[in-house]
């Protein structure tokens, strides 16, 4: 079969009942038949020669070839919507970068990192959060430019994937001013029976903190598990309890004074990375900002 003999159009058609399973919901989505929409995509598979789709109950689920298509087309049809909305851009005098974020993340990396694009007044950013799985399938189709995250992504193959590490930083335990000011605590080494709030089990450092409590046979009194760094930041000002957490979430409080850096582990460090596809559209901004990063750490 040749390229010229393929039809998009009925690859369109596949692409949208594969995204939903269901050739009712897909036939009413696209405005045809539910019996012409059925007829183009058997044509489909009579133009490949093996069936792309079997019947789970009322579900449509993509056979192997089926799965292997719609790999493709999740890319031919996310360039399309890139394209679309790069050009829109263009014409209104803008450019847009969609960034997309581990939930897990800061949002003060993440406004230090985007900062130098605040000031130019050409540039319209869409910020999505989420989990990280969930944004590398929107980086796939083309629908986030680049997603930061605190940890490396596997390499795979069938999805390739680039992590560039963008740096480090130390995590420390603050506490209140009030109560801290002018003394220090070893961590882990003196927690044994504090209060204290950490961040949830899914963020990257977490372990290595549990591994370091166990081996000093440390106990802390954990008062609260938090997967949002702005509760933990809250939590860390307003509870009197001592924190962990990388400095940069509480910047603010610790310049002006409402908490003080009570101890810190060199051995405790959260490592940040920009995710990005191999295929991804050239943005003269998101260029800059991985060359910045990557020349800030030679």
């Amino acid at each position: 079969m040749d390229l010229e003999q393929l039809n998009f159009r009925h690859l369109f058609y596949f692409w949208r009942v594969a995204k939903t399973g269901n050739l009712t919901r897909a036939a009413g989505a696209l405005h045809v038949s539910q019996s012409a929409l059925s007829a183009q995509i058997r044509q489909l598979e009579d133009r490949l020669g093996e069936p792309l789709f079997e019947r789970e109950r009322r579900r449509l689920i993509p056979t192997h070839t089926g799965q292997l298509v719609l790999s493709y087309a999740e890319d031919i049809f996310g360039l399309g919507q890139e394209m679309l909305g790069h050009l829109h851009g263009q014409r209104d005098g803008m450019v847009r970068m969609r960034v997309g974020s581990v939930a897990t993340m800061s949002r003060n990396y993440q406004e230090n990192w985007i900062r130098p694009l605040l000031m130019d007044r050409s540039v319209v950013l869409t910020l999505e959060s989420g989990l990280l799985e969930g944004l590398l399938e929107r980086l796939v189709q083309h629908k986030l430019d680049v997603v930061l995250a605190n940890q490396a992504v596997p390499s795979d193959p069938d999805r390739p994937l680039y992590s560039r590490f963008l740096g480090s930083q130390a995590i420390s335990l603050v506490g209140p001013a009030a109560k801290w000011a002018d003394r220090t605590l070893r961590v882990p080494d003196d927690l044994d029976g504090m209060d204290i709030a950490l961040p949830g089990p899914r963020h990257a450092f977490r372990a290595q903190f549990d591994a370091l409590c166990l081996s000093a046979n440390a106990k802390p009194r954990v008062r609260a598990e938090v997967d949002d760094m702005a509760m933990l930041r809250l939590l860390a000002r307003d509870s009197g309890w001592l924190a962990v957490l990388p400095e940069v979430v509480v910047q603010d409080e610790l310049r002006f004074g409402s908490l003080v850096k009570v101890g810190q582990s060199a051995e405790l460090q959260e490592h940040f990375y920009a995710i990005t596809t191999s295929r991804r559209q050239r943005i003269e901004w998101l260029d800059q900002l991985l060359e910045s990063e990557t020349s800030a750490e030679k």
